[in-house]
């Protein structure tokens, strides 16, 4: 597999630390409100490369964190008449039903930054001791950033660029103006733990890298997030990470593009900021699954509800070919009939194709062109078949399945369709026309069809289903 290297700009053979193991540290969600669908790209796109090393056979450690304290929190408790921790509690139960809703696995851990304190302070004393940081009159602690001779490696900008866009804020005390904060000291009102500087809380660079460090170790296989936080937030990790441990922090880094909405950056200013929750409530999950999915993840994509709509189309054709396979293996006969090993093996050329787009820096988006193909030789040569072997229904919808499994698609399980009423109309129906009785049969498929009942007369017998 090769995977484009954020760090080194290029595609790279994927070599893990461990053969045959692989530890992936994902930035995960600040929880001080609904995830939107920017969020939802990240989450999507980095479970699909679990998914498919998995699906080749990796063992993968998957580590995505929660940040449940930051300005933000403090913020929205404050304005709540609440705390930090009532509002990060609630709005990780919020993520996790968005999550789930997106068919997105629950990494291998999911640690809180308030669960990693004592990590926390151990990680910004070591930087001090080794002359990488300094506490501050206030309380505060900064690293010295300049003392970093790779500081900007993974975001590619000259030093002096990064200098001259630095400032200090009001009420920092640093060395520098580049010089990043470690610890804050703790304001009035505002939730704080003890350490050897005094009362406060982490900065939110530290956190990651003393989770990595202790959930999966110095240095970790791949490091993934939005191409959001390239700067500063990951060149910042690095640059403790690295300082701290004398050690690579991740060898390969892996960021997904930007969404647009309506051709336009999303933005609450602009009225086109939507939550996942907003989108699903309307259009349910899976399409906005379809659409993180459906292209490079390293290209920017463009919600709008055309496109959205446009993903639940293509995702009721791929349903279809599911659900007539499904009819198919109850209604068929079991013994293989010549020629049926011949599309077995061409079906299986799908999946190497399936495979050689995910081996290609996760193309999900020819990996879904491989799905579809897949289902267009499955609708043409079973599906229209008159009569197709049990097993070669099985072979192909095991495989079907198994490849939309690794793109996190197809998880709505089908709604078993029993109406006793309905499947008497429809055998009446039946009856009717072998006796060629076609006003009788008429006026019955008129009556379905005011039920909204749709049929489709298939060489195993009638389909039915709801008008959806």
């Amino acid at each position: 597999m090769e995977i484009y290297n954020t760090l080194t700009r290029q595609k790279e053979e994927f070599v893990p630390i461990t053969a045959g193991e692989v530890k992936i540290y994902a930035c995960g969600p600040t929880v001080y409100n609904y995830i939107h669908i920017g969020n939802a790209r990240p989450i999507c796109v980095f479970d699909v490369l679990r998914r498919y090393l998995e699906y080749r056979g990796m063992k993968v450690t998957y580590v995505q964190n929660f940040t449940d304290i930051d300005d933000k929190i403090i913020r929205k408790a404050n304005e709540e008449g609440t705390d930090y921790l009532t509002v990060s509690r609630r709005f990780i139960d919020e993520y996790r039903t968005d999550a789930k809703g997106l068919n997105v696995r629950p990494a291998t851990i999911h640690p809180l930054a308030t669960e990693n304190i004592d990590e926390i302070i151990q990680m910004v004393s070591d930087l001090i001791d080794k002359g990488y940081a300094y506490p501050a009159e206030n309380g505060d602690v900064y690293f010295r950033t300049l003392k970093d001779p790779n500081y900007g490696k993974l975001s590619h900008q000259p030093l002096e660029d990064l200098q001259a866009g630095a400032r200090i804020a009001t009420g920092e005390i640093k060395e520098d103006a580049m010089d990043f904060a470690l610890w804050k000291g703790a304001k009035p009102g505002e939730p704080s733990w003890t350490s050897p500087w005094g009362e406060g809380r982490p900065g939110w660079h530290i956190e990651c890298s003393s989770m990595v460090r202790r959930y999966l170790g110095k240095t970790i296989d791949i490091h993934c997030g939005g191409q959001d936080l390239i700067f500063p937030h990951h060149e910042n990790e690095i640059a403790q990470s690295e300082c701290c441990n004398g050690a690579p922090f991740a060898n390969y880094w892996m960021h997904n593009g930007y969404i647009n909405v309506d051709n336009r950056k999303m933005s609450k200013s602009l009225n086109n900021f939507f939550t996942v929750r907003d989108v699903a409530q309307q259009y349910g999950y899976e399409p906005i699954r379809y659409l993180m999915v459906s292209s490079h993840y390293r290209t920017p994509i463009n919600y709008s509800a055309e496109i959205i709509e446009q993903c639940k189309s293509a995702l009721e054709r791929l349903y279809n070919c599911r659900d007539n396979l499904e009819f198919l293996m109850k209604n068929v006969p079991s013994g293989q009939k010549e020629g049926e090993r011949e599309v077995m093996r061409r079906l299986e050329g799908y999946q190497d194709h399936f495979i050689e787009a995910m081996e290609d820096d996760l193309n999900t988006a020819d990996a879904v062109s491989a799905l579809f193909d897949l289902a267009r030789d499955i609708n043409t040569n079973i599906n229209a078949s008159t009569n197709p072997s049990k097993e070669l229904c099985s072979f192909a919808l095991k495989l079907f399945t198994e490849l939309a499994d690794v793109l996190g698609l197809l998880y709505q399980k089908k709604e078993e369709t029993h109406d006793e009423e309905i499947e008497a109309l429809i055998a009446q129906r039946a009856e009717a026309r072998k006796n060629k009785d076609w006003a009788t049969a008429d006026r019955i498929r008129d009556e379905l069809k005011a039920r909204h009942v749709i049929l489709e007369d298939t060489p195993q017998g009638i389909k039915w289903k709801f008008e959806s």
